[in-house]
């Protein structure tokens, strides 16, 4: 009966885990250390609790870069693990009309939904496009602080600290130095590996997209034929248009449904404005949109919310961009 099912929530932070496992309708928690230490204790209290490693189902939230190791541990120790969409465990929590939050009240939340909504299954992403992922995201850390230093510089000239501000200028040549090293990496590693290549090769086919936003795409999504269409790809990404109407009284405007990953998001928006300038499709896209009074932030989440679509077709076809083919065949529509 699916009541017998067990099933184990765990609210993942930084520091910790909250866990709640059900079993034969008994609730039991714990909160472990989120360390290597903690992820082995895991194990041990599951064994200890006597459920079944071979029929466990642990569900977590997707929380950045804290919850994989702990998925990776549960995978190598044959239970089977699901990584859910905070966005779907918040809509299941409203559902259920809670209204108090705490790690313990989120982690019993997480198994119930793990217990009512039977999630896909995860499997972990190859070694390659997990290494990818780790210098795409150090690039962009030191991007970051490049950034900051730039600021800095600013400042400082225009204080007249002129010995302070030749300090940061040292630093933002090192730092340049070092992104241009971890770029030289990246494109290394993905030549390296036949598929990313391959994947590399059809996503750069379409006009806008360099391979920063490339490597990006890859090493946090991996294999995009696993998402069924175009339109789950789109909403993994968070990039699908999201309307607020109810009767007669409320016509909010449209806007992204944000669902997705926010680095992803942000890896897009600029490439979104580039190839709305320079790839012909979405130029007319964006042109038509303009032309019925769209706002022109809410055309570029529209452009964006494009360019995911064609990401997915050059790679599910695996066929590069063709103009003059989408220009007939989609005819610019309105739905993509």
């Amino acid at each position: 009966m699916e009541a017998m099912r067990e099933v184990l929530g765990i609210d993942v932070s930084k520091s910790k885990l909250d866990i709640e496992l059900l079993k034969n309708g008994k609730v039991k928690t714990k909160v472990l250390q989120n360390t290597p230490a903690g992820h082995k204790s895991l194990l041990e209290w599951i064994d200890k609790s006597k459920a079944s490693r071979s029929s466990l189902h642990v569900c977590m939230e997707a929380t950045g870069v804290y919850h994989e190791a702990l998925a990776l541990t549960l995978y190598d120790a044959g239970i089977k693990v699901s990584i859910v969409n905070p966005a779907c465990i918040k809509g299941f929590g409203h559902g259920e009309n809670i209204r108090n939050k705490n790690d313990e009240i989120d982690a019993g939340l997480i198994a119930r939904y793990c217990l009512a909504m039977n999630p896909e299954l995860w499997t972990p992403p190859p070694l390659e496009q997990r290494q990818l992922r780790g210098w795409t995201l150090r690039v962009q850390a030191l991007k970051d602080i490049r950034q900051q230093e730039e600021n800095r510089l600013e400042a400082h000239t225009i204080g007249g600290m002129e010995d302070v501000a030749t300090h940061v200028k040292t630093h933002i040549i090192w730092l340049d130095v070092e992104i241009k090293k971890l770029e030289k990496e990246i494109d290394d590693h993905i030549d390296r590996h036949p598929n990313l290549k391959n994947d590399a090769q059809l996503i750069a086919s379409i006009p806008g997209l360099g391979m920063t936003t490339i490597a990006r795409v890859l090493g946090h999504i991996g294999d995009i034929r696993r998402f069924k269409n175009a339109k789950a790809f789109a909403a993994f990404l968070g990039v699908t248009p999201k309307q607020r109407t109810s009767g007669s009284s409320v016509r909010g405007r449209t806007v992204m449904s944000k669902t997705g990953s926010s680095s992803l998001r942000a890896a897009l928006f600029m490439p979104s404005m580039v190839a709305r300038r320079h790839n012909p499709i979405l130029r007319q896209f964006a042109d038509r949109l303009l032309a019925t009074g769209m706002a022109k932030k809410a055309v570029i989440g529209a452009v964006t919310h494009k360019l995911a679509h064609l990401i997915y077709g050059v790679i599910r076809t695996g066929k590069p961009f063709d103009a003059n083919f989408l220009s007939n065949r989609l005819a610019i529509q309105d739905g993509i």
